[in-house]
This record gives structure tokens, C-alpha cells and sequence, in this order.
């Protein structure tokens, strides 16, 4: 591929047909893609058992002193499946104007990635980033694994913004990513075209 054809910064958006459950109906955001391989936060997915105050709890990221009176039924504070590789680590999406010294991958001037404590920290006392999405796990792709499986007709992909990347709104981020590029998911169809 070339630099133009890199999709990052991007979302991926499964097939109605995709075979693996841990991806079906899953929008991506693509925060790495290059010549060696891929990385991507599924965005509309919550993980399974675990709640933002348990993570915080868990990780014991505000102490005695600075004990704070923290809302955690806020939907920003949602803790979501990022993907199936490394489950257990954790993952902030968040606004670009949030830089951590270093620690965060900028993907564009609107969204960085940075995979912290302190991030997680200053979200918990309500002076992170300006919008974030934490997730655990991410999708990661071999190289040519991800052109691959776009040749095979199991991605589509659209622009991103901050609707689809930071709502709370789980349910509607699918069709949404789809009506972005002017799609019915109901119109799909499991066969590739080639001319």
C-alpha cells in the first residue's frame, strides 16, 4: 500500500457477514497502519465484567488524600472491549489537545493514544482529556494480514469523528459509521466485486 492508502486515523467498519464473533458489528479506530501491520480500538463495544470504578479500584489510582466524589454512572466513564490481543492492558483514546510528556501517540491533530496510569488518573479527578475512550485489549494485524481481509470483503471503511469515536451511544455507532458512507446494512453482501 502506499502512504495514501494507510488507514489510520480511519475506522474500520465490520461486514454484516464477519465470521469472528469477537469482531461482528465492531467499528475500529485504526490508530497505526503501515508497511508493518496494524493497530486498531474497537470503539463500540463494552467490555464484559469490568467498570470503571472496579479499574480504579483495582489499580488504586486515587489514594486516601485525594479523595474525590467521582460520578462513575457518567457514560464517558464506560470501560470498553478494545480488541482481543493483550485484553488486560488498557488503552485511552482521547482529544488531541491531551498530551502526556511523551506517552501519547499522536494519530492526528484530533485524537492521540495514550496507554498510561496517569492518564487513567487524571480522567478518575475530572482533569484528563477534554473526551476519551478507555478500552482493554486491542486489534492488531500482521503485515498485509488487514489488505487481506479488505480484499476479502471484510471491511469497509469511513472517516471518524468525534460522534463516532467518543459518543456513548454503543448501539447506534454501527449504523452510524455505515450511514457515514452512505450505506444500508441490509443492502451488504458477503461477495466481493472485481473489475
Amino acid at each position: 500500500m502506499t502512504q495514501n492508502q494507510f488507514l489510520d486515523g480511519k475506522i474500520l467498519i465490520a461486514m454484516p457477514t464477519m465470521d469472528d464473533q469477537r469482531f461482528a458489528k465492531s467499528i475500529i479506530y485504526m490508530c497505526a497502519h503501515s508497511d508493518d501491520g496494524a493497530m486498531g480500538i474497537i470503539i463500540n463495544k463494552p467490555a464484559p465484567h469490568m467498570e470503571f470504578s472496579e479499574l480504579v479500584s483495582r489499580l488504586n489510582l486515587i489514594d486516601d488524600e485525594n479523595n474525590i466524589d467521582i460520578d462513575y454512572s457518567h457514560p464517558s466513564f464506560k470501560v470498553h472491549f478494545g480488541g482481543p490481543v493483550e485484553p488486560a492492558r488498557g488503552f485511552v483514546l482521547h482529544s488531541g489537545e491531551y498530551n502526556n510528556s511523551g506517552n501519547t501517540l499522536a494519530i492526528n491533530d484530533r485524537v492521540g493514544l495514550t496507554a498510561t496510569l496517569d492518564v487513567l488518573q487524571e480522567i478518575a479527578k475530572g482533569k484528563g482529556p477534554r473526551q476519551s475512550l478507555l478500552a482493554l485489549g486491542y486489534a492488531g494485524w500482521s503485515p498485509g494480514q488487514l489488505e487481506a481481509e479488505l480484499m476479502a470483503n471484510g471491511w469497509l471503511h469511513c472517516n471518524a469523528d468525534e460522534d463516532l469515536l467518543f459518543g456513548t451511544d454503543l448501539e447506534f455507532k454501527y449504523d452510524a459509521a455505515l450511514e457515514k458512507i452512505g450505506v444500508n446494512a441490509a443492502m451488504l453482501s458477503s461477495q466481493a466485486g472485481h473489475a
